[in-house]
């Protein structure tokens, strides 16, 4: 006879704050702890939701709209008819700077005004606000180096400005280019998808948004196939198309949305006269990240606050465990009491069973011990 290992039972495990069912039964009041139990999930699920979020700000910043004022002028030093290595005077030499600040409320320049910066926003440093510059000088006078481009793909480092330093004593004119760094990415809408949503200049999202708009306030949602939408005269002269899927909306789109054109600027390089030369000054509109310490800060606070909630769990937790203990305890009482003699007999055939299957001899009966046909069996 061989004998086998009797299979574990599972024991169903519950949740470390939830009460019983039997115990709800026999104390009515649970119910209300029950209720605060789905209310504090519910909390849960949008405390996530509001982490997530403040994650995605951190990663994307909110922007605002801010004006940046660029200045582009030149100085120019040794630019006299009789200069040159003669009596060891430094050759004539020119040099083309371009630099920004943010305006303050008002227009105002933080400089210019008299502005104190003791409390004012620190806005960040005048190279972020760009993707590329390119300068492009006369190669006629440069023939080698005529074309000076900065990139901020290959520059981590921010700079307040950009000099262009040259020798040379004749005047021309530098051509400057200015990608701006626009955050989120911007993208230029084509003049017939333009027309259809009244974007001219936007981010994806807000043009994806726009395009849902327009399908659900002329109603074009196809009403058999909710994946699909139709098109009306416009929408047709736009993608082509007299019925689309949702799923390819962004892909039509794309067709119609390009880089941003580059700011065009054009500096006349003066070597006579005041130095610096050109007081020139350009309003460009820049996306300005929203300062984040307090919001980060409020965060951190809450998540100090987060500590003591565990605490407080922590606490629930171990109640609830005696709440267990509590009701088993209650469970053999109330059987004791209701039959005492057919209890016990209960328990001490459970506590035997127990016992052999613990020693590995489930199989043992003395009875059968008695008889001699038990030891002429096989092993």
């Amino acid at each position: 006879m061989e004998l086998t290992p009797a299979p574990l039972r599972k024991k169903r495990t519950l949740p470390a704050n939830l009460i019983p069912e039997k115990v709800a039964k026999i104390v009515p009041e649970s119910a209300i702890y029950t209720r605060l139990i789905e209310l504090e999930a519910q909390i849960d699920a949008a405390l996530n939701r509001k982490k997530i979020d403040v994650q995605e700000a951190v990663k994307n910043p909110t922007s605002v709209r801010k004006t940046l004022r660029v200045y582009v002028y030149n100085t120019f030093s040794n630019q006299t008819k009789d200069s040159g290595n003669v009596g060891g005077v430094d050759e004539p030499s020119w040099s083309l700077r371009i630099t920004g600040r943010i305006l303050e409320e008002g227009g105002k320049d933080p400089v210019v005004g008299g502005i104190s910066k003791r409390g004012s926003i620190v806005y960040p440093k005048f190279s972020a606000f760009f993707k590329k510059i390119t300068v492009y000088l006369d190669q006629g006078f440069y023939p080698d180096k005529h074309v000076i481009v900065w990139d901020s793909a290959r520059s981590s480092v921010q700079q307040d400005g950009f000099e262009v330093k040259r020798k040379g004593d004749k005047e021309f004119t530098a051509v400057i280019r200015l990608g701006v760094n626009y955050s989120p990415e911007k993208f230029m809408v084509s003049t017939s998808l333009a027309k259809v949503l009244g974007i001219e200049f936007d981010t994806r999202p807000r043009i994806m948004a726009a395009l849902w708009n327009y399908v659900k306030f002329r109603k074009l949602q196809s009403p058999n196939d909710p994946s699909f939408f139709m098109c009306d005269a416009s929408l047709q002269k736009v993608f082509g198309e007299e019925k689309m899927k949702f799923s390819m909306a962004s892909q039509k789109i794309s067709q119609h949305l390009s880089q941003p054109q580059h700011i065009h600027l054009e500096h006349k390089i003066k070597l006579s006269g005041n130095s610096p030369a050109g007081t020139t000054c350009y309003d460009v509109q820049v996306d300005v990240p929203l300062s984040l310490e307090k919001d980060m800060s409020a965060f951190l606070t809450s998540m100090e606050r987060h500590k003591e909630i565990d605490a407080f769990d922590e606490v629930i937790s171990t109640s609830v465990k005696k709440i267990h203990e509590h009701l088993k305890r209650r469970s053999f009482l109330l059987g004791f009491s209701q039959s005492p003699a057919e209890f016990i007999n209960v328990l001490i055939a459970s506590q035997s069973k127990d016992l052999k299957l613990v020693a590995g001899d489930a199989s043992h009966n003395a009875e059968n011990e008695k008889r001699s046909e038990f030891y002429n069996q096989p092993w």
